[in-house]
């Protein structure tokens, strides 16, 4: 008997809600940085490029996948959202790990730049004018943890599931086309 999750995650639909879930966590971080005002740091960039590649595999995916329905393909497919999504907890953990002084930020990182007043650009005012510093959390710690650690945890259960989705297209039968 084939569970439901297991047919949701056994087709396409789950590199299309991988994309679902990178786009919204790429709106949500640009949201924080345009409406809540909370400049991003290098290593808060750096964690965003994971959900860039996820966007990228996934709609490529999605494409390939109306010209060859093959199970091996999405196997592959998703392994490595699994990687991405994996990677993407180990830099998020790291980033945590900086913001909780349990070792020390990388060069670039340090404390926020000072802006000079009379050297502001006036014409890029909506524009953040100073880097932010990677060794404070500006979401206050909601719930016990930093934006970088509630990002581990979301790319971390996001790299489960693609590695679900692997184990469960695995030796599976032949699937439905995109179409269906």
């Amino acid at each position: 008997m084939v569970r439901p999750i297991d047919d949701i995650l056994r087709t396409w639909r789950w590199p299309a809600l991988a994309l679902l879930a990178s786009l919204f966590m790429l709106g949500a971080a640009h949201a924080f940085e345009r409406f809540a005002l909370l400049a991003p740091c290098p290593l808060c960039l750096r964690q965003r490029e994971v959900y860039w590649a996820v966007v990228a595999m996934a709609i490529t995916a999605l494409v390939l996948w109306q010209y060859r329905q093959n199970p091996r393909f999405m196997f592959a497919i998703n392994i490595m959202l699994g990687l991405v999504f994996l990677t993407g907890a180990v830099v998020a953990g790291y980033h945590a790990g900086v913001e909780y002084s349990w070792w020390p930020a990388p060069s670039g990182c340090g404390a926020a730049l000072a802006v000079d007043v009379m050297a502001l650009d006036l014409g890029a005012i909506d524009q953040p004018q100073a880097v932010a510093s990677c060794e404070t959390d500006p979401f206050g710690g909601r719930f016990g943890l930093s934006m970088a650690g509630w990002n581990m945890v979301a790319s971390a259960v996001l790299s489960v599931i693609s590695f679900k989705a692997a184990g469960v297209t695995f030796g599976a039968r032949p699937m439905p086309a995109l179409a269906e």
